[in-house]
């Protein structure tokens, strides 16, 4: 790289080796997360309003020149990025332009500043976005890195210093990477000038240390991105091409049907949580008020557009990027109740995605899982619309739908849509012609369906009908049980002075938000917490302890030792036991198999009296539709299992509304009712049992993998024995069609005659040959198929069926072992793992893979479920 060319350019090289002189250009790129302050830094920078500020977005990167101080200064504003996104949910084209905000101030910039506001906290999270965004410019890039805090007004009377200390390890570990340089400004005070005089004081500093060198991308990466966006602007002027030829299409269908418009239109509203669809159906409908809060069940809406009455369907959203499988079951029959909320049916259904986010291959696979829970023809009637259209700056819609390189999971979804799709700004409400394009095309795509809405199945209907009785009588028979109990404890003072609660579930279950709305102040960190942790405090007369633990996770597979060490530990923070363990389940996502199966695995490392002082914990209670809890238990066969091991003990929580106390006082009678049933006994196990449990555990998972190995590897050595013979096979085939005689063309060419029953009978013996060839090779391709077949079957049943399910350990006994048992047990399992260590695997007569032992060991050749149980127990 260079050096700056200053005014003491002549300076002697030795002299300028050790200091720097002031810069004449001091070149600035401001990066960040968004509503981090940065146009106002930048305003604040250059003295002066040149860039547009406040809660107006910057779309695109923007440069802006000006003299402060007697030298020029080039400053590039940038978009800003969304905090809370990974590096994998940024579309393809906002990375792009990330790197090459370098080049909008050649040759380079002096200096990035990394805008951080003081006003919220600098989170893990954060500092995930903010490493993965550096390293898209490479790890030379900190040094050219400094922090430019912003909001200064807000710490009053404390030093930057000192909040930098309290914030914690993100925003030290920040300082670090960025040599320790920092500044910051308070945007408010235009009038204090020496705020940016020190700030370039500061940057004179860098580049001094950086020898005079400034910043400068990689020429290659740069010009690989710029072709890259030439090719995505050509696909994108071709999609255009298409999209208007389809236009023109749908206006003459329109107009051969003699109607320029619908008396009564219908639509509903799709899509994954947080994309904007309320925001879509206000903009349809002309509305500005929307109080935020999220949609949780199917909502009717009227309106009125250019004369044309409009119903506007809202419906729950999904979690971006789940399976239908793994949504909760109330969201899936409200959005199937939304088809039968404007009959005879909607015209068409608007499937909101946000453009400002990558759209990848699973997110495709949760729309499409999503969306077709409606029926299979629902596509036909479905126009994609595009939310954020106000942070698209320059770029075409069609430029995001190309530019989206993930396996073209964007192209895939707009084609299964038939190329129907449109862009919403949800900012932008007063009187402009969004709304108008958007019924054209609705418009459109009826009169493709013959101008006939889509009718949802009735026997849909019968159905949601049949189980939304049942799910009412099953919550009115578990309000009754739950009242029963508490009928049995009326009378009996059960108020404890001291309550001790530990905290189990699943990762971002919500459990440190809970540990924090019980002891009303803000002492668990919301990020995932490798290590188990003990607070306490006073709430409503009692003293209170909360031990939040390590969430586990969904896949039991993934789960480690250590990790399950750690979350057992939470006892050992309470030598006498604790009063309630609060089993952590979020409503907002369906309580499947999986969950259940990693739940019960960890449940069961605790002795089986755990169950007694369990009580289920529902959090995201502002998800929950206005339906009873007992509803949503009830729609869930695992949660009814879970709700009933506990004893039809459960309560829900809104950690966002802490300020409504009464559920955690809620909370605490039903922990006092639980241990007054216990007869305040408290939940005490043998911990030297439960690391025997897990020690057995992860002992089974060792073996089981063992096992899987062995025969995985045996299986693909016979696979590739059976390619290489019917690799033989096709070889003698093809030299036999090589030895076929071809007489005729023979003796044709060294100038024989043949007469004409002679080429009739060579060409008969010709084709009798190849058809003896055909049958060997069709009969060769029938064998292969055969034992293809055989290896598939057995291999499945080999991994599943022949291997106990060892995915659970020991069963917890309700009265704890002896260790010696505990011993012996543990014992057995070396010699088992040593055992498989000189497992012979061959073949038998029927060509199927058969386990060998020695005769001495006492085994037949073919290993049963009972033969492999036997090695557990012996």
């Amino acid at each position: 790289m260079e050096k700056e060319k200053t005014p003491k350019g002549k300076m002697d090289d030795a002299v300028a080796a050790t200091k720097t002189p002031v810069l004449s250009e001091v070149r600035l790129v401001l990066i960040g997360g968004r509503w981090a302050g940065k146009s106002s830094s930048a305003n604040t920078i250059l003295r002066g309003k040149k860039f547009d500020w406040g809660r107006i977005r910057t779309p695109h990167s923007e440069m802006k020149e000006g003299v402060v101080g007697g030298r020029k200064l080039v400053v590039v504003d940038t978009p800003g990025w969304r905090s809370s996104l990974s590096l994998s949910d940024v579309p393809q084209r906002d990375k792009q332009r990330f790197r090459l905000n370098a080049s909008k101030c050649p040759p380079g910039p002096n200096a990035f500043l990394l805008v951080v506001p003081v006003d919220s906290a600098f989170s893990r999270e954060q500092k995930m976005t903010v490493e993965e965004h550096m390293r898209l410019l490479g790890e030379h890039a900190w040094r050219f890195t400094m922090v430019l805090f912003t909001f200064g007004d807000f710490l009053a009377e404390r030093t930057i210093e000192e909040h930098i200390e309290s914030e914690g390890q993100a925003l030290r570990w920040l300082m670090e990477k960025c040599g320790n340089r920092y500044h910051m400004f308070n945007n408010k005070d235009e009038e204090d000038s020496s705020q940016v005089s020190l700030l370039l004081e500061k940057i004179d500093d860098m580049v001094r240390n950086n020898n005079g060198k400034y910043y400068e991308a990689d020429k290659r990466i740069l010009k690989t991105i710029k072709q890259k966006q030439e090719e995505v602007a050509a696909r994108a002027k071709e999609r255009q091409r298409r999209t208007e030829e389809e236009r023109q299409r749908m206006l003459k269908l329109i107009q051969a049907g003699n109607a320029r418009t619908i008396p009564k239109l219908q639509i509903v509203l799709l899509g994954s949580r947080g994309v904007g669809k309320t925001s879509v159906g206000n903009t349809i409908l002309g509305c500005k008020d929307h109080d935020g809060k999220r949609t949780v069940q199917s909502v009717v809406r009227h309106g009125s557009v250019d004369q044309t009455e409009v119903t506007v369907v809202d419906t729950p959203g999904w979690w971006k990027g789940f399976l239908a499988v793994d949504t909760s079951q109330t969201v899936k029959d409200e959005m199937l109740r939304s088809m039968f909320l404007c009959p005879p049916g909607p015209h068409v259904f608007l499937l909101v995605i946000d453009a400002d986010t990558a759209f990848n291959a699973k997110i495709l696979d949760a729309v499409t899982s999503h969306v077709e829970l409606l029926g299979e023809a629902v596509w036909k009637h479905t126009i994609i619309v595009f939310s954020r259209g106000d942070w698209l700056g320059s770029s075409s819609i069609e430029e995001i739908i190309e530019g989206e390189g993930d396996g073209q999971a964007l192209q895939s979804l707009v084609e299964q849509c038939e190329n129907r799709y449109h862009v919403f700004n949800n900012k932008n409400t007063d009187g402009d012609t969004q709304v108008t394009e958007l019924l054209e095309k609705i418009l459109g795509t009826v009169a493709v369906n013959a101008w006939q809405p889509f009718i949802p199945d009735q026997q849909t209907f019968m159905s949601l009908e049949r189980k939304r009785k049942c799910v009412e009588e099953g919550a009115i028979r578990r309000q009754k049980q739950v009242q029963a109990q508490r009928n049995v404890l009326t009378g009996i003072p059960n108020k404890l002075k001291e309550v001790k609660i530990v905290l189990l579930g699943q990762r971002s279950s919500g459990k440190s938000s809970t540990g924090n709305s019980i002891l009303r102040r803000e002492v668990f960190s919301s990020g995932r917490d490798e290590q188990c942790r003990k607070e306490e405090g006073e709430v409503g007369g009692r003293q209170v302890t909360v031990i939040d633990t390590p969430g586990w996770r969904r896949e039991s597979s993934c789960c480690t030792e250590q990790m399950d060490r750690e979350i057992v530990r939470s006892l050992s923070l309470s030598e006498q036991g604790v009063h309630a363990v609060l089993l952590v389940v979020p409503l907002d996502l369906k309580f499947t198999k999986t969950e259940r199966d990693s739940l019960e695995g960890h449940v069961d490392l605790f002795d089986a009296s755990i169950w007694k002082h369990t009580l289920v914990l529902f959090t995201h209670g502002d998800k929950l539709p206005n339906k009873s809890i007992e509803e949503h238990i009830e729609r869930e066969d695992s949660l009814r299992w879970l709700v009933d091991m506990c004893e039809s003990r459960y309560h829900t929580m809104n950690n966002t509304r802490n300020s409504d106390r009464s559920q955690v006082t809620k909370l605490f009678e039903k922990i006092e009712h639980m241990v007054a049933r216990n007869k305040g006994q408290l939940f005490c196990p043998n911990m030297d049992n439960v690391h025997m449990r897990i020690s057995e555990k992860f002992r089974r998972i060792q073996l089981k993998n063992v096992l899987k190995r062995r025969l995985e590897k045996e299986y693909r050595k016979r696979e590739l024995q059976l390619m290489n013979d019917f690799k033989t096979t096709l070889l003698q085939l093809q030299e036999d069609l090589y030895e076929t005689p071809s007489c005729s063309k023979r003796e044709a060419f060294f100038g024989g005659q043949i007469e004409s029953s002679e080429w009739t009978a060579g060409q008969k013996n010709r084709e009798e040959k190849e058809e003896k060839i055909k049958a060997r090779i069709n009969e060769a391709m029938g064998r292969l198929d055969q034992e293809i077949l055989k290896s598939t079957e057995f291999l499945s049943s080999s991994m599943d069926a022949l291997i106990p399910d060892l995915k659970e350990a020991t069963p917890a006994p309700s009265i704890s072992g002896s260790s010696y048992i505990r011993r012996k047990t543990t014992s057995s399992f070396d010699k088992v793992l040593g055992w498989l260590s000189h497992l012979q695997i061959s073949t038998n007569n029927d060509n199927q893979l058969t386990l060998n032992f020695s005769r001495s060991s006492g085994y037949s050749s073919r290993l049963s479920m009972s033969t492999l149980q036997e090695h557990f127990e012996n």
